[in-house]
């Protein structure tokens, strides 16, 4: 497929944004979980309805209601898990193995496209010793990922938190089913993308899952928690896809209203485009339903971490593209293990159309320019991001 983009001299109107696809994905497989839950407005998107159908191999009856939620009844049917697909979707890859590693059966799990070759290595390793029998391809352990039953055991667990959050939080989610207590220590080097682990905790705490931190390296839970279900979970909406249509606006003149479930009360890794885009000298309107947006404005440069929102780097670099003086995003090593590396091939495809960027290990630094090249062809990598 080619998409062809054409200039435009204005934006004007209202859009509504789409729901969060990290928090579908983790309202569905919580759900599965235990208890009844009501789902409103979850994302639409694959993996979300990846997760969907994983929640029906985990056991749970999920159906749309008329009122266009979807309910989900944890353990109606027996769990079908000898093969299941998840398509491209890492998310619902990493929360699921233990899942399935849980029920102790043989099971394979398989994906596609961009997940193939995507490392797994540090969470099977914690869950062999933990009991499970279940290996992947290669040193990465990338999919098909095959589990010949086993045990899980709880007591004191150890995974490395220095490559992605989704190991922390697929544990979190079925370490409180087991039968003893656990003591989760999260090891390696700098941690990254914190704010989903929280997002996970959130989640869990709504379906009356009880787990105390000590930091942000250790997490306690008892075992044989009773997950209650989800009740009426209203899906926030995706503030990672929000930072595409900020950018537009705020780089055309435009004249643009946001709309959504802008919820304050759910943590979002991509939230952080709000107080990104204002260091750069962004000045927007936002209310618990909308943002709105008078562009253009002139941005500014500067440093900025991303270590805990690697989905930003994309949009981020694009916007420093028309910003004043250089700007260095930072802390995005992990940002090589996504869809696409998200540092190299994002780097080679601007360099397409005249920008100057300095690839660093797990940096960025972008030089505008004043003027870039019309009518390249640029390839996504299969990168939803880019």
């Amino acid at each position: 497929m080619i998409l062809q983009v054409n200039p435009t001299p204005t934006l004007r109107g209202a859009v509504r944004l789409p729901a969060s696809k990290s928090h579908s994905i983790r309202a569905f497989l919580i759900a599965s979980c235990g208890g009844t839950s009501r789902i409103q407005h979850p994302s639409d998107c694959d993996d979300a309805k990846v997760a969907m159908r994983a929640a029906r191999k985990l056991g749970a009856r999920v159906t749309r209601l008329k009122s266009g939620a979807w309910q989900v009844v944890a353990n109606a049917h027996s769990p079908r898990l000898s093969n299941i697909n998840v398509q491209e979707s890492g998310t619902v890859l990493r929360l699921l193995l233990p899942l399935v590693a849980l029920h102790g059966s043989k099971a394979v799990i398989a994906g596609s496209g961009t997940l193939k070759g995507r490392p797994n290595f540090f969470l099977t390793r914690a869950l062999r010793a933990m009991g499970s029998r279940i290996r992947g391809i290669e040193k990465k352990e990338s999919v098909p990922i095959r589990l010949t039953g086993g045990t899980l055991r709880g007591g004191d667990v150890h995974i490395d938190g220095s490559l992605s959050s989704q190991f922390i939080s697929a544990l979190l989610i079925t370490c409180p089913q087991l039968n003893h207590p656990t003591r989760l220590t999260v090891q390696g080097g700098k941690m990254v993308s914190a704010d989903y682990i929280t997002m996970t905790c959130q989640v869990l705490a709504q379906s009356g899952v009880r787990i105390r931190s000590k930091g942000a390296r250790q997490y306690s839970m008892a075992g044989n928690q009773r997950f209650k279900g989800l009740k009426n979970f209203l899906v926030p909406s995706d503030y990672g896809l929000a930072a595409f249509l900020m950018a537009a606006a705020l780089l055309n003149r435009s004249k643009v209203v946001l709309s959504g479930a802008l919820r304050d009360d759910l943590v979002q890794a991509d939230r952080h485009i709000l107080s990104l885009l204002r260091k750069m000298g962004a000045r927007f309107q936002k209310t618990a339903t909308a943002i709105r947006i008078k562009g253009p404005l002139r941005l500014k440069g500067g440093n900025f971490s991303l270590k805990d929102c690697p989905d930003l780097v994309p949009i981020m670099a694009v916007i420093a593209l028309f910003a004043r003086g250089k700007t260095r995003l930072y802390d995005i090593g992990h940002a090589r293990v996504k869809e696409s590396d998200r540092i190299s091939d994002l780097t080679d495809e601007l360099r397409k159309i005249g920008a100057r960027i300095e690839e660093k290990k797990d940096a960025m630094v972008i030089h505008p320019q004043p003027k870039y090249r019309a009518g390249c062809l640029l390839d996504s990598h299969r990168d939803h991001r880019l």
